[in-house]
């Protein structure tokens, strides 16, 4: 029986083999690291240095996903017009979401962060990335072809977004003004296109502050399998 993977091209992995001493000390210093990230609500104006987010973006391109269809766009904003016209749409769905959608326990868990309807790091902040997860895709001929896992797949590269910004020296948030339909309609996307997250970026105005807020310890999110007696 002829093996279907044949048919395909392989090619030798790549990997760099460390010694355990620099295993750990490069564990820990990207732990030191990423543990300064935090969610900004407050950004300065000044622009971002060119190329430093098509890099941020092409990094997030390198996240697995199911079958390999990398089923994400990612849509830069810039314009202020554009930034401007998507804080109007978000805040009017905020509105809804803060005077009746919401229950009273999840607006009693958003009240440490200080959260409310209004939204003004969407045109303060130099840039709008906006991750659209591709529910099919699009043959060259037309035809429609199945995604698989896409909610994790994009899930996976928003979290490679992420971090790749924080390492680049910069700020970000996670918005999610649900509902997001309306990011497709301004921007202009396909229907096998849907918004699932927002992200302002940007450098951290000179007063920003965040919430003093504490994360899990260690030993309440890695525990050890036990085996069946």
């Amino acid at each position: 029986m002829t093996d279907p993977a044949a048919a395909f091209p392989f090619r030798p992995l790549e990997f760099q083999r460390l010694e355990p001493a620099e295993m750990q000390a490069r564990a820990q210093a990207f732990l030191q690291d990423i543990a300064r990230r935090r969610s900004v609500r407050h950004f300065s104006s000044e622009p971002i240095p060119a190329g430093v987010l098509d890099a941020c973006i092409e990094a997030a391109g390198t996240a697995p996903s199911g079958a390999h269809k990398q089923p994400w766009t990612f849509v830069v904003v810039t314009d202020p017009e554009h930034k401007k016209a998507i804080r109007i749409a978000a805040e009017e769905e905020e509105t809804e979401n803060y005077s009746g959608r919401m229950n009273e326990e999840w607006l009693r868990d958003l009240a440490p962060l200080g959260t409310t309807k209004d939204k003004p790091f969407l045109e303060i902040a130099p840039a709008l990335i906006v991750a659209f997860r591709h529910a099919w895709q699009i043959a060259p001929d037309g035809s429609k072809q199945q995604c698989y896992y896409t909610q994790e797949s994009i899930g996976l590269a928003c979290g490679f977004l992420l971090a790749a910004l924080h390492h680049a020296g910069l700020a970000t948030l996670t918005h999610t003004p649900s509902p997001m339909a309306f990011l497709s309609r301004l921007l202009d996307r396909p229907d096998n296109e849907k918004p699932f997250l927002l992200i302002p970026v940007g450098f951290p105005s000179e007063d920003c502050e965040v919430p003093d807020l504490d994360r899990k310890p260690l030993d309440q999110i890695r525990l050890r399998s036990k085996p069946n007696n």
